[in-house]
C-alpha cells in the first residue's frame, strides 16, 4: 500500500510540475508577444534608447564650433528664449558647415537647452528625431545638432521675420495685411497637413502662434517638434491639432490672443468670446481685427470664420488639416471681393461633411448645409 500512495503522490505531483511549467510558459509567451506588439507600434520617429536616429540631412556639430559660431553665445546675440533653453543668432560656413566668422557666411539660429531639467533632454531628442527624419517647405529646417557631454544644441535655418506671436500681438507692430494673414493661415495648414497624412501619423501638439515663425518672404514654418508624437493614441490624434488651428485662424482673424488675462470676463477666452460673431455673418465684422480698417473681402472672411467654427467645435465635427487646406487654397486675398459669384466654399469637400454652425436649427439639430454667402449687411 505504501510504495501505491508513493506512486500515485508522485504522479500528481509531476501533474502539478507540468501545469505550473505550462502556466509559466503562457506567461512567457503573452509577455513576449506584448513586446513585439510594443515594438511594432514603435513610431520610426521614435526611439526607445533616447537615441538620435541615423539622418543624412543632419550634421553633428561640436560644442566649440557653435561657441564660435554665436561668438560665445554673447547676449546681444541673443533671439529669444523659450521654456527649455536659449536661442542664439549664429553663422556658418555654407560650403562645409563649419563655424563662420560674425557677418560672413550663413546666418542660423542656435539653441542651447537649460542644462537642468529631464523633461527638456526628452524634448531635445524628440526635435531632433523629428526634424531629422521630416523635410517640408512648411517646416522649419534643422541644420545639425550637438550633444556634447551636458550640453545639446540645436542648429536651425534663421527665420528673420520672428514669429507670427510678435507680428499679431507685439506693441508697436506693423499690422499683417489680410493677404499675408491668409498667406500665413494657408502655409502653417500646408505643414500640418503634411505631418498628418505621414506614416505614421505625425501630431504637432504644439501649434500656436509662436511656433510659427516667418522667412524673409514671410513664408511660415512650424517650430518647436519637442511635444510631437506618432499617433493616433487614445485621445491623441489629429483632430488636437486641428483645434489650435482653428484657434491660431481666429487669432488671424480678430488680432487677438487666444488667452488675455488683461480682458474681463468672456472676452479673456478668445474661443468664448468670438462664437456668437462666428454664428451671425452679420455681425462678423465684431471679430475682425480693427487694424485691418475694414480692408479684407466680406466673403474670404465669412469663409474663414465658418471654418475656424468648424476646427473648434467638438472632436467628431471638426474637418481633416487637407480638407482645411483645400479651403484656405481657394481664398486669394483679392479674387473674391466684393465678387458676385458663389463662394469658393460651395465646391469644397467640407460642404458636404462638415454643416455650417451658421445652419443650426433652433432645437439644436444641424440643418442641410448650404452656402451661398451673402455679404454681411
Amino acid at each position: 500500500m505504501g510504495s501505491i500512495a508513493t506512486i500515485i503522490l508522485l504522479q500528481k505531483s509531476q501533474k502539478f510540475r507540468t501545469e505550473v511549467a505550462n502556466l509559466l510558459f503562457l506567461r512567457v509567451s503573452q509577455s513576449v508577444h506584448r513586446v513585439k506588439s510594443m515594438n511594432l507600434e514603435l513610431s520610426p520617429l521614435q526611439d526607445p534608447k533616447g537615441d538620435i536616429l541615423s539622418s543624412p540631412n543632419l550634421k553633428p556639430f561640436t560644442f566649440n564650433e557653435l561657441k564660435n559660431a554665436t561668438r560665445n553665445f554673447r547676449p546681444d546675440g541673443l533671439l529669444g528664449e523659450g521654456g527649455f533653453g536659449y536661442v542664439y543668432k549664429g553663422w556658418i560656413d555654407e560650403q562645409t558647415l563649419g563655424a563662420g566668422r560674425p557677418g560672413c557666411g550663413m546666418v542660423v539660429a542656435v539653441k542651447k537647452l537649460k542644462p537642468e531639467g529631464f523633461q527638456g533632454h526628452k524634448e531635445w531628442f524628440s526635435e531632433v528625431n523629428h526634424l531629422g527624419q521630416l523635410l517640408h517647405p512648411n517646416l522649419v529646417k534643422l541644420i545639425g545638432y550637438c550633444l556634447e557631454g551636458d550640453n545639446r544644441l540645436l542648429v536651425y535655418e534663421y527665420m528673420p521675420k520672428g514669429s507670427l506671436e510678435n507680428h499679431l500681438f507685439r506693441r508697436g507692430a506693423q499690422p499683417l495685411s489680410w493677404a499675408m494673414r491668409i498667406k500665413v493661415a494657408t502655409d502653417a495648414a500646408q505643414g500640418l497637413s503634411f505631418l498628418h497624412d505621414t506614416k505614421p501619423q505625425v501630431i504637432f501638439r504644439d501649434f500656436k502662434a509662436a511656433n510659427i515663425l516667418l522667412d524673409s518672404e514671410f513664408n511660415a514654418k512650424l517650430s518647436d517638434f519637442g511635444l510631437a508624437r506618432a499617433g493616433p493614441t487614445g485621445r491623441l490624434t489629429t483632430r488636437c491639432d486641428v483645434y489650435s488651428f482653428g484657434v491660431v485662424l481666429l487669432e488671424l482673424l480678430s488680432g487677438r490672443p487666444a488667452l488675455d488675462k488683461t480682458k474681463i470676463g468672456v472676452e479673456q477666452n478668445l474661443v468664448d468670446w468670438a462664437k456668437p460673431y462666428l454664428s451671425d455673418r452679420r455681425k462678423l465684422f465684431r471679430l475682425m481685427d480693427t487694424r485691418l480698417e475694414g480692408q479684407y473681402p466680406q466673403k474670404s472672411a465669412y469663409v474663414a470664420a465658418v471654418l475656424a467654427s468648424q476646427c473648434i467645435s467638438e472632436a467628431k465635427r471638426r474637418p481633416q488639416m487637407s480638407e482645411v487646406l483645400t479651403i484656405l487654397e481657394q481664398l486669394p486675398a483679392a479674387k473674391y471681393a466684393n465678387s458676385p459669384g458663389p463662394s469658393p466654399f460651395l465646391n469644397s469637400p467640407l460642404r458636404n461633411s462638415h454643416p455650417s454652425p451658421l445652419n443650426i436649427s433652433p432645437r439644436g439639430g444641424s440643418s442641410l448645409p448650404s452656402f451661398h454667402l451673402k455679404s454681411p449687411k
